[in-house]
């Protein structure tokens, strides 16, 4: 971890001279130096490039796994959450909004697919759902989920598909989503996924 974290060269530092992302990556050190069964972090990886960013969460989750510790993360990234979290809590305003694994508030949230297209030729895809962007071949639909078989179906046998890819939306755009729906003042509870540690 030492070689990970580029710790000895931090050492050397007065701490008014680091930078943001190398007191982050002291803190997280300094947090595990006791092994902790339980580890609470508040936005980890702020301040850090991203390949520190994918350094720090693998760091977190080996030392989860290795240690069976429980981490309690607080972050508006959500590289961090897609990482790191199997139980997600969605608090707004002081209300519990969302208590359960993230497969499922995505589920709940996000009622369409997003394919992307890349043709041989440009061509108008309005009629096979919504046009989020179209850049050099390369168009994004927004398509209702029940509708992306079909959908997919159409675009492979009437047009000259190069790719194509099928996904959920962005985790962000689906906690947008939460935020935005008109049952925000209801709580929107799932199953909370056992807590083992």
């Amino acid at each position: 971890m030492t070689e990970l974290l580029d710790l000895e060269e931090l050492l050397r530092k007065p701490v008014r001279n680091l930078s943001l992302g190398e007191r982050m990556k002291c803190e997280i050190a300094g947090s595990l130096l006791h092994q902790p069964r339980m580890l609470f972090l508040d936005e980890p990886t702020l301040g850090l490039d991203v390949t520190a960013q994918r350094r720090i969460r693998g760091v977190i989750a080996g030392y989860a796994e290795r240690h069976g510790a429980t981490v309690l993360l607080t972050s508006h990234y959500m590289a961090d959450v897609e990482a790191l979290a199997r139980r997600v809590v969605v608090i707004h305003r002081g209300r519990l909004l969302f208590d359960g694994g993230l497969a499922a508030l995505v589920e709940r949230f996000s009622p369409f697919k997003t394919i992307v297209v890349d043709l041989a030729r440009p061509a108008d895809l309005s009629r096979y759902g919504d046009v989020v962007a179209a850049e050099d071949g390369r168009v994004t639909l927004r398509v209702p989920k029940g509708d992306a078989p079909a959908v997919t179906s159409r675009l492979l046998a009437n047009l000259p598909v190069e790719d194509l890819t099928i996904a959920d939306p962005p985790v962000d755009e689906v906690i947008d989503r939460v935020f935005t729906e008109e049952s925000v003042d209801r709580p929107i509870r799932s199953e909370p996924e056992p807590v083992t540690a």
